[in-house]
């Protein structure tokens, strides 16, 4: 009797065992595509796409779906593998180059949660929520039990035991489930794929995301600005090749930049160090327009004196530096100021408590003369100095998509035209310096189109004279006028040199405990760049114009004197 009573649980067991496997089988092979939308303040909405999570029992899968969107070909293709077997999270990236790149993570460096008693039903299943913080973020995670699935669309938040249906940040960013779709087993399988590329922890993970989308052009790299280091130059206009002139004190480049769309931002990286000289430098990084009879090109590869020159009432000629009719001056992008000696004086010179930069590094946002930084340009770079071993700079221009859709190639709405330049950057192959102010003012004619509109002057302005008296250490007032009315005034002076020590080890240390890169200087400091001047022309028309440009320049002693370096370029937009 006993055992036939045993035989009978023992029976009914089985039968409920049999009756369960499929259902625990099921569980364990069974696959979600779950569809999230965003919800942002109470509207929703649809930026960069939705967001697919593919839930199994212990693993998923999240990734956008940007499907039916004209995106940009540089967005990586993006997915986070998520195993909760072993608490390990996978982001991988496939990038626009070809290659693949991933960072692995545990669970347990993701937020913690803290499970609440709050509960909610979301799509018909009964949700828990949790909370969490991430820098300074307050978090709520709502996730489900109910279908013995687990996976969230946002691992940076926390990852519960369960399917997350919603996040929210902040009380008003949410994450939000909008379907549930059901897999049948064995249709789709959960995994980590064989090639997920180099492993990265998450700031170089997300340095190659970021990247892929720049396109940057390298204009430079390592070239050497000395004296006297004769090297011999590629005949005609070889694309990419670089070309020396005024002794080695200028470098150009002819380079085909990228025909980008009007959105995309862009940036000048500079780079510089000491290779011998150690003293501060006027540097400047400029374009060559070569629309005209005759441009800078030409002085450049045929002496100075084979372009337009005006004369001052002192009587000196000034080559190539104001527009005439068949000559436009060089456009300058930056106007830069090497610091005295970094990097090649850093071990010779030692101040306690300092310690030394290895490189002078500069970063400019041009992205206002984005039109002339398209197809093919004459691009140079130029570091006043006669030392033999002189600076080494490096160049990149960087252009950064200001949207993930792709947008029409339109024709450019700006209209430029560059009026002067008396930074001389081939001094070291006669060119005067800027010292027509003495006497004069600097005046140059000019037209504006018909249908242009919206006309700025950008203008940039630094003074020289290295001594006492000189306009380097004295505040001077630079006036701009057009047709006869002043339209600008002011006085450029930089207070805060001191903040580029670290870049000046060859300075000058006095015995106050001053050094010579701290001083005061009219526009610039060692080490750093000069800020163009943004100056609005509401009031003109098109038609003909004078501009004057006058700066009380400073009396020379001995042989001793000053100059100022001005560039002006007008700019405008045609009327649609």
């Amino acid at each position: 009797m006993k055992n036939s009573f045993r035989l009978n649980l023992l029976t009914a067991g089985l039968l409920i065992m049999a009756t369960l496997m499929p259902d625990l089988a099921l569980a364990e092979t069974s696959t979600a595509k779950i569809t999230y939308k965003q919800v942002v303040n109470g509207r929703t909405m649809d930026r960069g796409g939705k967001t697919i999570l593919l839930a199994g029992y212990k693993f998923a899968i999240s990734y956008s779906d940007r499907s039916g969107t004209n995106l940009i070909p540089q967005i990586p293709v993006e997915k986070e593998y998520q195993d909760f077997r072993s608490g390990t999270a996978w982001q991988v990236a496939n990038l626009y180059d070809g290659t693949a790149v991933h960072q692995k993570s545990s669970f347990s460096v993701f937020p913690e949660l803290t499970i609440t008693g709050e509960t909610a039903e979301i799509l018909g299943y009964r949700c828990v929520k949790a909370t969490a913080s991430l820098r300074s973020n307050s978090l709520e995670i709502w996730f489900t039990q109910d279908l013995n699935l687990h996976g969230t669309p946002q691992m940076a938040y926390g990852v519960p035991d369960g399917l997350v249906l919603k996040t929210v940040r902040n009380g008003n960013f949410e994450v939000v489930a909008d379907s549930v779709e059901f897999i049948k087993p064995g249709e789709m399988a959960l995994s980590l794929p064989s090639d997920i590329g180099e492993e990265a922890d998450q700031a170089f993970y997300r340095h190659r995301i970021t990247n892929s989308y720049i396109t940057t052009v390298k204009v430079f790299d390592d070239e050497q600005l000395s004296w006297g280091n004769l090297i011999e130059n590629p005949e005609g206009e070889v694309l990419n090749a670089t070309y020396h002139f005024a002794g080695g004190t200028v470098v150009m480049k002819k380079i085909r930049l990228p025909e980008v769309s009007a959105d995309h931002l862009v940036f000048a990286e500079l780079s510089q160090y000491a290779n011998g000289d150690a003293y501060d430098r006027t540097g400047s990084v400029f374009i060559v327009p070569v629309d005209k009879e005759k441009s800078m090109m030409d002085a450049l590869r045929e002496g100075i004196d084979g372009v337009p020159f005006f004369e001052a009432r002192n009587g000196k000629k000034y080559q190539g530096m104001t527009a005439t009719e068949n000559f436009l001056p060089a456009i300058e992008l930056i106007r830069f100021f090497t610091p005295f000696g970094v990097r090649h004086f850093n071990e010779q010179v030692r101040v306690y408590g300092q310690e030394w930069e290895d490189v002078a590094y500069y970063k400019q946002d041009l992205t206002g003369l984005l039109p002339l930084l398209k197809g093919e340009v004459w691009i140079g770079a130029f570091i006043g100095n006669y030392d033999k071993g002189g600076h080494k700079i490096s160049l990149d221009l960087k252009y950064y998509p200001g949207s993930q859709v792709v947008r029409e190639q339109t024709a450019s709405r700006k209209w430029f035209k560059p009026l002067f330049n008396t930074l001389n950057f081939m001094e070291m192959a006669g060119q005067n310096y800027g010292t027509l102010f003495d006497t004069d003012s600097l005046t140059v004619v000019f037209d504006v189109p018909e249908g242009v509109e919206n006309l700025t002057l950008r203008y940039i302005t630094t003074g020289h004279g290295g001594w006492g008296g000189g306009d380097e250490f004295n505040q001077k007032l630079n006036e701009i006028f057009i047709d006869g009315e002043r339209v600008y005034s002011f006085i450029p002076w930089r207070t805060d040199c001191g903040t580029f020590r670290k870049y000046n080890p060859a300075s000058g240390n006095f015995w106050n405990g001053v050094t010579s890169s701290d001083y005061s200087r009219s526009g610039w400091c060692p080490g750093g760049i000069t800020d163009p001047n943004y100056i609005p022309l509401p009031g003109l028309s098109p038609g003909r114009h004078t501009i004057r440009v006058a700066i009380p320049l400073g009396k020379p002693e001995g042989g001793s004197f000053s100059a100022w370096c001005v560039s002006g370029l007008i700019m405008g937009d045609y009327q649609e």
